[in-house]
């Protein structure tokens, strides 16, 4: 008998432990929810970083920004305009949020702005735009093309580049200076 009694409340003691310790379900939805409010208010309350004067090689960067309305894919677009006060820096507007981006050299060749305060980037390539989130990880916008960008997406339709997977054939002149070496 007393290894029944022992038996049921070694089963049924950390139940019991365990339903004290754990708040109820409406506890913890409001709990939550007043705690949400305080950080965006928190994270509103900080204000953004003044710019800081661009290097010339970013300067430089800057000019190739392409400007205005970029209408992307899902009837998304996005507006990018220079920003008057500070040289080199850009505002671009994304529905509501506006970024206010810097561009950044980058090693593949692509425009890179960054609002480092947000967690924005918006890259351009020759033949698309992108808006991505690095806070979020995942792109806001997708497909984004302006005119000369619509142009460089057909031509590169009608002549896709070489895949990185395909072999490298060397020019007709650097064969033909091959061939002259082997013959030697």
């Amino acid at each position: 008998m007393k290894a029944l009694l022992t038996l049921v409340l070694v089963a049924v003691l950390p139940v019991s432990l365990l339903a004290q310790n754990l708040p109820s379900r409406k506890t913890y939805f409001a709990q939550s929810k007043k705690t949400a409010p305080a950080k965006t208010a928190v994270a509103a309350a900080m204000p953004a970083p003044a710019p800081v004067p661009l290097s010339p090689a970013a300067l430089e960067l800057a000019e190739g920004v392409q400007v205005g309305r970029v209408p992307c894919e899902l009837g998304a677009s996005v507006s990018v305009e220079a920003d008057p006060k500070a040289p080199g820096y850009f505002h671009v507007r994304l529905g509501k949020e506006t970024f206010h981006m810097a561009p950044v050299v980058t090693s593949t060749g692509a425009l890179r702005l960054e609002d480092p305060h947000a967690g924005a980037v918006w890259l351009q390539l020759a033949n698309k735009s992108m808006m991505m989130s690095t806070k979020l990880g995942k792109r806001l916008a997708d497909a984004c093309m302006s005119s000369s960008q619509v142009a460089v997406a057909a031509a590169m339709e009608k002549n896709p580049p070489p895949s990185l997977l395909d072999p490298v054939t060397p020019p007709t002149a650097m064969r033909n200076a091959l061939a002259l070496q082997d013959g030697e």
